[in-house]
């Protein structure tokens, strides 16, 4: 494929992230730590400096909730966003020490006794939704297993009746889009509507099981405490219902549809795993590396640094690029195939 000329790449094209492998290549080979033309923000598409971003929060933080709280310039969108709830820093924007706080938390209500009790249903969930295509000669296999399985368990999870899964899969769309930053103003305005309904659906719903407690994740947030002993804020909950809500179904749904393609463009891997079902779980692993659902997350950088040789100011935005850095042959072998 030709190259394309670094100084006028819109990064977050919908072109270009349609499938950007050989973006990403291009960038590893001249310009691994790339700032994208005009702005302050550089993309870090090398394995061994997103392992350094990563692993370094002193340098390089993970509070970048100002770039999703930047008011838009449609008036519209602000205005919708005053109706609900401030976004606050919980997991996915937090940095250490008080991160743990937040992760702690979580450990909790995603106990190991709890996870392994909902393998049998999630099992059951999986084999009804196939009952109902396999004689078929042909299925949508994503949208009639990969979307709504992960949406069933979540919803389940959260306590959300199976009535309001349209809803789950709303929400999660919405969300995902306002943090991935690629939406236009007309689709700005529907997420904010949406992610305000988000709010204040599960709002109600926190204050429903602090009266009146179930065996569920929203009642297990809305009544295990921190900080010596205080509930969580609104805001801090609603935060973590929607991170909760998105990683546990666009990323399991993308998981699941690209392990679906991978074994069918590499049907060698296929019988293997037909053959000898121990090495699954490899096989998981190698599908994960390959697809990357979460294509890449923010940081900030908290002081004038350097990653890769190269500049970065204090307060520039890195996009690290797991997806491309999964794929750095410096790193692995022929990084684009299935081993």
């Amino acid at each position: 494929m030709s190259k394309v000329k670094l100084s006028e790449l819109d990064f977050f094209s919908a072109e270009v992230q349609e499938c950007p492998f050989h973006v990403y290549q291009q960038l590893q080979q001249e310009a691994p730590v790339w700032q994208m033309p005009g702005t302050n923000v550089f993309v870090v598409t090398r394995y061994d400096d997103i392992r350094e971003i990563i692993r370094d929060p002193g340098r390089f933080s993970s509070s970048f909730s100002a770039l999703l709280n930047t008011g838009s310039s449609n008036e519209e969108v602000n205005a919708i966003y005053g109706q609900g709830y401030e976004m606050v820093e919980t997991l996915l924007t937090q940095d250490p020490p008080r991160h743990r706080v937040y992760r702690n938390l979580v450990n909790k209500v995603f106990s190991n006794k709890r996870i392994e009790g909902m393998r049998s249903e999630v099992e059951k969930m999986s084999n009804e939704l196939i009952d109902q295509w396999i004689d078929e000669p042909e299925v949508d296999l994503l949208n009639r297993f990969c979307v709504p399985l992960p949406i069933y368990v979540i919803s389940d999870q959260l306590g959300v009746p199976r009535s309001e899964l349209s809803l789950i899969k709303k929400w999660s769309d919405a969300s995902a889009s306002r943090l991935g930053r690629l939406a236009d103003e007309e689709e700005q305005i529907q997420n904010a509507k949406d992610i305000v309904e988000f709010q204040h659906y599960f709002a109600a719903l926190l204050d429903r099981m602090r009266e009146a407690p179930e065996d569920n994740i929203i009642s297990d947030l809305a009544n295990n405490t921190i900080d010596e002993g205080r509930l969580l804020t609104k805001p801090e909950a609603l935060g973590m219902i929607q991170q909760i809500l998105v990683a546990g179904n666009e990323t399991s749904t993308s998981a699941i549809a690209g392990g679906v393609v991978l074994l069918i463009q590499n049907p060698d891997q296929q019988a293997m795993l037909r053959q000898h079902p121990d090495l699954i779980p490899a096989a998981v692993e190698e599908i994960l590396r390959l697809e990357t659902p979460t294509s890449g997350m923010w940081r900030r950088a908290t002081a004038d640094t350097k990653i890769g040789g190269v500049d970065i100011p204090e307060g520039a935005f890195l996009m690290v690029r797991f997806a491309a850095g999964n794929r750095d042959e410096s790193i692995f072998t022929d990084g684009g195939a299935m081993s």
